[in-house]
C-alpha cells in the first residue's frame, strides 16, 4: 500500500486539503490569472483537472484561507476578500433531452435561490440567473464570481442532430448571455470546456472573453508537468519504482511513454495526463485509465461523418492553427475534435512556416484509439483479436514475417463479407481504403506484444515493427504493386534511421486488393535488395 494519499476519486479541493491528499500546487498561476483577467475560458481534454481548478478558484474567492496554508498563493494574496460564488457544473446536462437539460439547469439555479432569493416573476433560466447575480451582489456588498465548468457537455453528443442541437443552443444561449449583460456585477468569470462551438453566444457575443488555452504561461495550469513529476512527485516515483522492481530511470521512462506528451501551446510545458498518472502511481500499474473511464461512442459518431479520413494518418499531421483549433461543427475533418478532446496534441511548432505538427500524445491514447477502432471496424470479439495478435507476435519474434502476414490474411478472410456494406456511412469510392485502415489498426494492436509504430511521423513507412533481434519496415499499397511499395521504402529512406541499431533490418512491400478485399501479395527483401520471400496470394 502506498504511503501517499492520491486524489484519484475526488476533484474537491477542500476535501483534498482537509484530508491530507497529494496536491500539486498551482495556486501561483491561479493568482496570476485572476489578477490579470475578468472573463477567462480554458479548454482542456476530459479528466485533465479542470474541475479541480474550478473548485480551487471557488475556495479562493470564498476566502477559505485556511485551505491554502503552505501553498504559493499565501505569499501573493494579502487581502483574502470573500466574494459570492455561483458555480455551475454542466456535466450533469449531457446525454439528456433539451427539456431534461433545462430541468437540471433549473435545479442548479434553485440551489442558489435558496441562499439569495428568487423573483417570482422570473421564469427562464437566464432571467433567474440574472436575478441571482443581482441578489448576491446586493446581499454581500461584493461583486459576484461565476464559474461554469464543462460548458459544452450538453451539446457534445448533439453535433449531428441539427434540430436538437439548435434547441439546446437556444436554451443555453439565453443562460450564457447573462454573463455579457451583467458584467458590471461580476468580479470574475471562469468557463471551462473541451471544445469550441462558434455559434454559442458565449463565444460570439462575449467579446472580452480571454482564451488562455494556448498561452505558454498557462500550459501547465492543469495536468502534471515534467518539472512537477521531477520535484514534487519524485518521492512518489521512487516508491512506484521500488514496488515494481524498476530503477527510477526505468520508472520515469515507463510513465513518460504511457501518460506524458501533452503540449497546449507553441512553447508548452511537457504535461502528463493527471488522472492516468496518479492512478498509475497509486496502483503500481500502467493500465489505460483515461480510456477505461470514457467511451468511444462520441468519437466514433464523429468519425462516421468523415469516412474519407483515417484517424491514424493524423499522427504527424502538419497544420496551421486555424485548421485544428477551429469550432468543431465547422470542421471538414475530424482533426479539431481529435485535438480538442485530447486524442491529438501539439508535438512541435515551426515558427518560420507557422505550422504545427500534431501527434498522439502517448501510448495510452494511441492504443486506446486503436482498440476502439478495432472493435468498431471488425465486429468481432476480443478473444479472436487477441488470438490473432498473439499468433502474429509469436511469428515476428521468431523472425517469420511471412507467417505473421499469413495469419493476418487468414483473419481478414474470416471477417463477414458484408462488413463494409454494414458501415452505411462508408462512401463507396472510399471502401477500397477500408482494408488499409483495418490493417493499420491490427498492426497497431501488436504494440501490446512487440514494439510497433504505425504512421508515427509523416514521411515514415506505414509500419515499423521491432523485436529483440529484428526490425521490419513495411509499406502498404492499395491496388498497387509490391515493387512500388518497396521502391518507396528505398526512395524515402524509411529504413535508414535504423542502420546503426544493430538489429537485422528487413523490408517488405504489401499489396492490398480492393477486389479481393484482402492482402494480395507481399515481397520481403533484405537491405541489399535480395528477395527473401515473394508471396502472391493468387496462387492459393
Amino acid at each position: 500500500m502506498s504511503k501517499f494519499r492520491y486524489p484519484i476519486d475526488t476533484d474537491q479541493f477542500q476535501n483534498i486539503r482537509e484530508q491530507g491528499m497529494l496536491y500539486v500546487d498551482k495556486t501561483d498561476m491561479m493568482y496570476d490569472l485572476v489578477s490579470k483577467y475578468h472573463y477567462v475560458f480554458l479548454a482542456r481534454p476530459r479528466r485533465f483537472g479542470k474541475s479541480l481548478l474550478c473548485n480551487t478558484l471557488k475556495a479562493y474567492f470564498q476566502g477559505q484561507k485556511e485551505l491554502f496554508e503552505g501553498l504559493k498563493v499565501m505569499e501573493l494574496e494579502k487581502e483574502w476578500k470573500k466574494y459570492p460564488v455561483l458555480h455551475f457544473s454542466m456535466s450533469g446536462l449531457k446525454n439528456v433531452t433539451v427539456p431534461e437539460a433545462k430541468s437540471k439547469l433549473e435545479s442548479l439555479i434553485r440551489g442558489y435561490e435558496r441562499i439569495y432569493g428568487k423573483d417570482p416573476l422570473s421564469e427562464t433560466p437566464g432571467d433567474r440567473f440574472r436575478d441571482l447575480i443581482h441578489n448576491a451582489e446586493k446581499q454581500s456588498g461584493q461583486k459576484v464570481v461565476v464559474i461554469l465548468d464543462e460548458y459544452d457537455a450538453p451539446i457534445m453528443r448533439l453535433m449531428y442532430d441539427t434540430e436538437q442541437l439548435e434547441a439546446m443552443r437556444s436554451m443555453l444561449r439565453e443562460f450564457y448571455q447573462v454573463l455579457k449583460d451583467e458584467g458590471a456585477y461580476l468580479r470574475f468569470a471562469f468557463i471551462t470546456g473541451v471544445t469550441k462551438f462558434s455559434q454559442l453566444s458565449i463565444f460570439s457575443e462575449l467579446n472580452n472573453l480571454k482564451q488562455i488555452s494556448m498561452l505558454d504561461v498557462y500550459s501547465g495550469i492543469c495536468g502534471i508537468t515534467q518539472e512537477e513529476l521531477d520535484t514534487v512527485l519524485r518521492p512518489c516515483v521512487d516508491e512506484y519504482a521500488q514496488n515494481l522492481n524498476l530503477t527510477v530511470e526505468e520508472a520515469y521512462s515507463l510513465l513518460k511513454k504511457n501518460y506524458d506528451g501533452y503540449h497546449f501551446s507553441e512553447n508548452s510545458k511537457d504535461v502528463y495526463a493527471p488522472y492516468s498518472l496518479l492512478n498509475a502511481l497509486n496502483d503500481n500499474n500502467t493500465t489505460s485509465y483515461w480510456f477505461e473511464s470514457a467511451t468511444m461512442t462520441g468519437l466514433i459518431e464523429h468519425l462516421r461523418h468523415h469516412p474519407a479520413f483515417n484517424p491514424l494518418d493524423f499522427d504527424g499531421a502538419e497544420l496551421s492553427l486555424m485548421d485544428f483549433n477551429m469550432p468543431c461543427e465547422n470542421a471538414r475533418t475530424p482533426i479539431p475534435l481529435l485535438y480538442q478532446s485530447g486524442y491529438l496534441t501539439i508535438r512541435n511548432y515551426d515558427k518560420e512556416d507557422d505550422v504545427y505538427t500534431l501527434s498522439f500524445p502517448n501510448y495510452e491514447v494511441r492504443q486506446g484509439m486503436v482498440s476502439g477502432l478495432s472493435n468498431y471496424l471488425m465486429n468481432t470479439d476480443d478473444l479472436e483479436q487477441n488470438a490473432l495478435v498473439l499468433a502474429m507476435a509469436r511469428a515476428l519474434k521468431r523472425g517469420d514475417l511471412s507467417e505473421a502476414l499469413t495469419q493476418l490474411r487468414s483473419y481478414i478472410a474470416s471477417l463477414p463479407y458484408d462488413i463494409i456494406t454494414k458501415k452505411e456511412w462508408m462512401a463507396k469510392k472510399k471502401r477500397e481504403a477500408f482494408y488499409k485502415l483495418l490493417i493499420y489498426v491490427i498492426f497497431s494492436l501488436l504494440n501490446s506484444k512487440v514494439d510497433t509504430e504505425v504512421k508515427s511521423i509523416l514521411g515514415r513507412a506505414d509500419v515499423v515493427i521491432k523485436t529483440k533481434s529484428d526490425i521490419y519496415v513495411l509499406e502498404l499499397k492499395v491496388d498497387d504493386s509490391v515493387e512500388n511499395a518497396l521502391a518507396q521504402i528505398d526512395s524515402k529512406g524509411y529504413a535508414i534511421p535504423y542502420d546503426a541499431d544493430g538489429r537485422k533490418i528487413t523490408k517488405c512491400g504489401v499489396s492490398i486488393s480492393s477486389e479481393q478485399r484482402n492482402i494480395a501479395q507481399w515481397r520481403i527483401v533484405d537491405t541489399c535488395g535480395n528477395v527473401i520471400e515473394d508471396k502472391n496470394t493468387f496462387e492459393f
